[in-house]
């Protein structure tokens, strides 16, 4: 854990196979980092720039586009997972996580089919399948954790999907008949990116609608008291200069939960960030924010269902370039 006191964890929110020889083990090894995980949009940057799987791509020219992802990616996160599994071992996570393929969002059989696989083939205790917060999603997330596979709910910007998630885990579990760790990944900073110009045009506050939905969702998961399910704030890294890097860590620090950001923005908050827990919010607060978000005119459900919709098309974005260029 980052603060023990609060079961407060970072995970790296990146992969890359130089970066898992040097700087990981490093952050790993100085207790600031606990935890890894990976999407599309992460795996395409790092194949696509490093040289680094050059070698290994070499090898796999007889494969589809598809295998040869699968092969780099399956790599990286063995790689990751060993070096984490002594973190595991001793309780502190220690989880990465990879994302099944994004085009299958709305075939729950596939992505059912597809996590159990790719869990497999990799092999180890300490991996969480990746799966975005879809109506076939939350199918395949109990059928996962009904066979014992660790499960990173992703892509949560409503307070209903967090419910659905939560249902499917606990539904899993029972299923399981054993407790399965499980993670809610909360996007924070996109909800703030898509309205703070219009906030800041109605002279509202602005990069704070993103924490007050994400501190919604957050007592949600926390009311259910479902065992070892967490929140996990992701879409933690700043675009805006005129926020400190650490901005969506520090804000969202909270009890029993895990952030997981891009390193930049990780060791920005261990040198410079407030330690102090952060959540929760003052419902008031909140309730006020959303209120005059209203009396302009904004519909937040609108607005987070496009981010959903949008994110999914990222990520299928993100995955079709991979292949193209493999």
């Amino acid at each position: 854990m980052y603060i023990e006191d609060l079961k407060f964890s970072l995970w790296a929110d990146f992969i890359e196979r130089e970066y898992l020889d040097k700087e990981f083990k490093d952050l790993i090894e100085k207790k600031i980092i606990n935890g890894a995980t990976s999407n599309p949009a992460i795996f395409k940057n790092a194949i696509l720039t490093s040289d680094a799987y050059l070698t290994q791509l070499e090898s796999l020219h007889a494969l589809s586009a598809k295998e040869k992802y699968e092969a780099v990616a399956i790599y990286d996160i063995q790689k990751a997972a060993d070096i984490l599994y002594p973190l595991y071992e001793q309780g502190d996570d220690g989880y990465v996580s990879i994302e099944v393929d994004p085009f299958l969002c709305d075939d729950a059989e596939g992505t059912i089919a597809e996590g159990l696989r790719l869990y497999k083939e990799i092999d180890r205790k300490n991996v969480m399948i990746k799966v975005p917060a879809t109506q076939a999603g939350y199918v395949a997330m109990e059928a996962l954790v009904a066979k014992g596979i660790a499960v990173n709910a992703t892509l949560i910007f409503k307070r209903e999907q967090a419910l659905f998630c939560l249902d499917a885990f606990d539904n899993g579990m029972k299923k399981a008949g054993k407790d399965v760790a499980t993670v809610i990944s909360i996007f924070v900073s996109r909800v703030d990116r898509a309205l703070d110009k219009i906030l800041a045009e109605n002279d509202i506050p602005t990069a704070l609608t993103g924490i007050y939905n994400s501190a919604r969702i957050y007592d949600a998961i926390e009311r259910s008291a479902l065992p070892s399910c967490r929140a996990l704030f992701a879409s933690t890294g700043v675009k805006d200069d005129s926020l400190p890097a650490h901005y969506y860590i520090e804000k969202l620090l909270a009890y029993n939960s895990v952030n997981t950001a891009p390193v930049e923005t990780i060791l920005a908050f261990d040198k410079d960030g407030k330690k102090e827990k952060a959540l929760p919010i003052d419902s008031t607060v909140v309730t006020e924010h959303f209120a005059k978000l209203h009396e302009i005119g904004i519909d937040l459900d609108i607005v987070l269902d496009k981010l959903i919709t949008d994110g999914l098309e990222a990520f299928k974005e993100a995955f079709n370039e991979i292949l193209e260029a493999l």
